[in-house]
């Protein structure tokens, strides 16, 4: 459990640092140049998501609570939901202009709802640490940048492809998710 939390404490440090440390990382950024900052950056994130999964995989599953039947069910739908809102920064779309943060809300929807299907503690600790990330990151994030000035409406074309690349994300990932991860979420339906 040791790497597991090391990673979620590292990967939330790193992302927490550009909204908290605003002139460090100006500083920073001034003196090493972009591509490096987000180069360490980048070796930094890695090596926590490496901590993260090592981690995991390492940890006790022993079992904490006892997942509702229907919880599988409704981490499918929240992950698909997470899948839109993941790439809502990256296209043109109508939900930026309700979520202030969509890639951080789709991750908070992603984690909530894989605690509602697992119950074993390293399960708990993963998602309910990076449910709390997530939503810290959001708060953090607010409180740097004031007030949100939301975009004008765009066509709902743009929301048809941002729904188009989430669902296709989804079913690929579905797809994937027991060779990766070791759990088939299809075989809960």
């Amino acid at each position: 459990m040791t790497l597991l939390i090391l990673g979620i404490i590292i990967w939330s440090v790193i992302h927490f640092f550009p909204a908290t440390a605003v002139s460090v990382r100006s500083s920073l950024v001034r003196h090493l140049g972009v591509p490096l900052y987000k180069g360490i950056f980048a070796l930094l994130a890695f090596g926590a998501l490496l901590l993260i999964i090592n981690g995991w995989k390492a940890a006790s599953a022993q079992l904490v609570f006892n997942p509702p039947l229907w919880g599988a069910y409704v981490t499918i739908a929240l992950s698909l939901l997470a899948s839109v809102c993941f790439f809502a920064p990256y296209i043109d779309n109508n939900v930026s202009r309700l979520v202030r943060h969509p890639q951080l809300a789709g991750v908070l929807l992603w984690a909530v709802g894989h605690l509602l299907a697992n119950g074993e503690a390293r399960s708990v600790v993963l998602f309910g640490a990076l449910a709390l990330w997530a939503w810290l990151e959001m708060v953090l994030l607010s409180r740097r940048d004031g007030a949100w000035t939301k975009s004008g409406p765009v066509p709902h074309s743009a929301d048809l492809r941002l729904a188009i690349s989430g669902i296709g994300f989804f079913a690929i990932f579905l797809y994937l998710h027991g060779w990766l991860f070791g759990v088939d979420p299809m075989s809960y339906l």
